[in-house]
Formats: structure tokens, C-alpha cells, sequence
């Protein structure tokens, strides 16, 4: 069995899975974590690859960048390829000064003014939990670790909002505030993942390292961003072992 999106046959997709959006990460998380990665979709260079962590069989995929595109490989991951479990890994921006760079943060809540759920289930929905029980799992590997994680709500944006003028900004966290959510962070595609987890009754979360800041100049390189993120990658790793 396939998808449009998607070559691997049914049962080459563990039941869990680690998605970073970036594809390249995903190969580096394969390369270096797991025992006999198999390379099992490669379909418009979106890698997946199957192997054991620590004797327990992982997927390792990537969602691309944005909600429609984590919308689709996650949804199928769900619906077609019998997937309970998908814990996001990637970056964010802080929305607070108190965060630094390469903290990593573990999500609450997503507040999106997407209209993703509108136009997919026709339901007007702005709000959605990650899964408590995923995120008690990570908190126990963060903790057995000795690696701090922060937990706190997430913003999902559209735009990647750096761009933004203060003035643009400012105006928008206005419109957030007006819903009583007060975010930590800001990333693109965990609201489409937590709410396709919430439609098909399956687990979905989103555990991110800081990788730029409304309140420092300097950022995070690309190269930093792809390999440089290994405290929340073996975290999240450590978390699916208590699936």
C-alpha cells in the first residue's frame, strides 16, 4: 500500500514516530540514532526511515515546512498507516526574553488564525491540547536525562514571523492576548498535527529547541538547525521507548 505522498508499504511505518519538518534532519537523526535505518519513503525528498532505537522499532519522517504540507504526511501517517504516535521535534522562535537559545520547550496548548480546520473538517477550531500523556512520557526521559525542558503554550504560524515588523507584531500578539493564550514560542506546523491526532483519536505533541528569539539578534545557522538539536532529538527518542 501507498499514498500519493507516501511509497512505504504498509508495516514499514512504526507505530511511533519522530517527525522533524527538515528532511535533512531526518537523515541525521536516522544516521546516528538508530540500529539499521531502512530508507523506507523518499517520495519528493520527504525521508522516512524505519529502525530500532534501543531495541524498539521507530520511524524517523520528515513533515516539510508548514501546516498543509505536516497536515497531509501526518494525517496519512494516522489514517492509513496506523500510526498512534507522533512526537514533532523542530525549532521555534521565543516569545519570551527569559528563553534562550537552544532551550528546548515542550507544548501545551497551539493557538493558530489558520483556517486549517475549517477547510478540512468544517469546524471553526483555533485551539487544540497536545496529549498529556505523550508529554508526561517526555517530561519522565527530560528528567531522567538531567536536561531541562520548559513547558508552555505555542503559537502556529503561517508566516515565518521574524519578517514581521514590531508594529505587524504587536498587533498580532494583540489579537492572541484578546483569546487568554499567552505564548512561549512560535513554530508552523504542530496545530495541523495536534488537530488531525484529535480528529482521528491518535497522540500527537510538539517538543522544539529555541533557535532565534524576538529578543536577541543573534540566531541559530542552518547547520546548527539541522544537527546542532541532539539534547531534544534524544529526548523525544528516549520518550517513545515508554509508548
Amino acid at each position: 500500500m501507498s499514498t500519493p505522498h507516501n511509497e512505504a508499504n504498509l508495516g514499514d511505518i512504526a507505530k511511533t514516530v519522530i517527525m522533524p519538518g527538515d528532511p535533512l534532519r531526518a537523515k541525521h537523526i536516522a544516521e546516528k540514532f538508530l540500529e539499521n535505518p531502512k530508507l523506507v519513503n523518499q517520495v519528493r525528498n520527504i525521508y522516512a526511515y524505519t529502525g530500532k532505537y534501543k531495541g524498539k522499532e521507530i520511524t524517523v519522517m520528515a513533515s516539510g515546512m508548514g501546516m498543509p504540507s505536516m497536515g497531509i504526511y501526518s494525517f496519512e501517517l494516522f489514517k492509513f498507516y496506523d500510526v498512534d504516535h507522533i512526537i514533532r521535534i523542530g525549532s521555534c522562535g521565543a516569545y519570551v526574553p527569559d528563553l534562550d537559545l537552544f532551550d528546548i520547550v515542550l507544548s501545551k496548548s497551539i493557538f493558530t488564525e489558520s483556517t486549517y480546520a475549517l477547510g478540512f473538517y468544517n469546524d471553526d477550531c483555533h485551539i487544540v491540547e497536545t496529549s498529556k500523556d505523550l508529554n508526561r512520557m517526555i517530561k519522565e526521559a527530560a528528567t531522567e536525562n538531567h536536561i531541562k525542558i520548559i513547558e508552555g503554550d505555542t503559537i502556529c504560524n503561517d508566516s515565518f514571523d521574524p519578517y514581521m515588523t514590531q508594529e505587524d507584531f504587536d498587533k498580532f500578539m494583540d489579537r492572541v492576548h484578546s483569546q487568554n493564550f499567552y505564548p512561549l514560542s512560535a513554530e508552523m506546523e504542530a496545530f495541523a498535527l495536534c488537530y488531525n491526532a484529535k480528529m482521528l483519536n491518535k497522540k500527537a505533541t510538539c517538543l522544539m529547541t529555541v533557535v532565534d528569539s524576538r529578543f536577541e539578534t543573534k540566531a541559530a545557522t542552518s547547520e546548527e538547525r539541522e544537527q546542532g538539536l541532539d539534547n531534544m532529538i534524544k529526548i523525544a527518542l528516549d520518550a517513545t521507548l515508554k509508548c
